[in-house]
């Protein structure tokens, strides 16, 4: 599958690290140490096991820095990766790939974090109908590149903001006097095309949401028996999607349950960052 983000959308994400890296003189290391015209081959290297993604951004940042530089790449952004591989080798002047080379790491190195994990939990729960989605807990700023990552991992993306899609949660019910009200109200100020996803934390709440038909409901910390009777419920009538403190070992027995979606809020906010490095390869 081939992945890729409009550049439109990245290069004000991609300029402003740079911009925050170069301070107020620039890269005065590089540029007391290294000739103007020093020209060197580097590789991006794997260190650990996972599935890359952030290329996108990494090409763009040594492109920033200097159109000159080029990156070959060799393990495009979902491919899986073994320690030691090399993902791309980056080819133009040494001061502007040194330049550039920790933002390009730190979007990378972030982005395949998120990716392998999503991958991982993907593996964890086959065989099960079950998909890996995210959540708007995003780092400020950066959801359109975390949830990319999401995708490139194997899984797939919850609204990207609040205009997306209408999901009635606990305090909206509170407010608007019940489930009934909220739902009738939502369905009154929104487009055909616009869904409605509610949350419900019981069965008893559930049973009162089906008969108004909405398009998807998110059952809130329940365990697997839980789920396995709510996914009895609903009998296919709308999207279930499960959420509430989903870890990697408790996602099979929640796939398991039959929903139709697992959220997962920490795989934008908290994914480990995956190890890869930039080493000299030659002139």
């Amino acid at each position: 599958m081939s992945f890729d983000l409009p550049r439109l959308l990245i290069e004000p994400l991609v300029r402003n690290a740079l911009v925050e890296d170069l301070g107020r003189s620039g890269d005065i290391t590089s540029d007391s140490i290294i000739p103007a015209d020093d020209i060197s081959t580097m590789v991006l290297e794997a260190r650990q096991s996972g599935v890359v993604a952030g290329l996108p951004l990494a090409v763009l940042a040594f492109e920033l820095v200097d159109p000159r530089i080029r990156l070959m790449i060799e393990k495009p952004d979902g491919s899986v990766l073994a320690p030691g591989d090399i993902i791309a080798r980056v080819h133009g002047p040494s001061r502007g790939i040194l330049t550039a080379e920790r933002v390009a790491l730190n979007f990378m190195g972030h982005m395949s974090g998120i990716a392998s994990t999503t991958a991982a939990i993907m593996a964890a729960i086959q065989p099960h109908k079950a998909r890996v989605v995210c959540t708007r807990k995003t780092m400020p700023g950066l959801r359109i590149v975390q949830k990319y990552a999401v995708r490139v991992g194997g899984g797939a993306n919850h609204r990207f903001g609040l205009d997306d899609a209408i999901l009635i949660k606990d305090n909206h019910i509170a407010v608007a006097g019940g489930v009934r009200a909220a739902v009738a109200r939502a369905r009154r100020a929104i487009g055909h095309l616009v869904k409605i996803e509610v949350e419900v934390d019981t069965l008893a709440q559930l049973e009162e949401l089906i008969p108004l038909e909405v398009d998807a409901v998110l059952l809130d910390n329940m365990d697997p028996e839980t789920l396995r009777q709510a996914v009895e419920m609903v009998a296919g009538r709308m999207t279930t999607e499960a959420s509430g403190r989903v870890t990697a070992a408790t996602a099979p027995a929640i796939a398991a349950s039959g929903v139709d979606l697992i959220s997962i809020g920490w795989l934008t906010h908290s994914a480990t960052v995956l190890d890869i490095g930039l080493d000299y390869a030659g002139a």
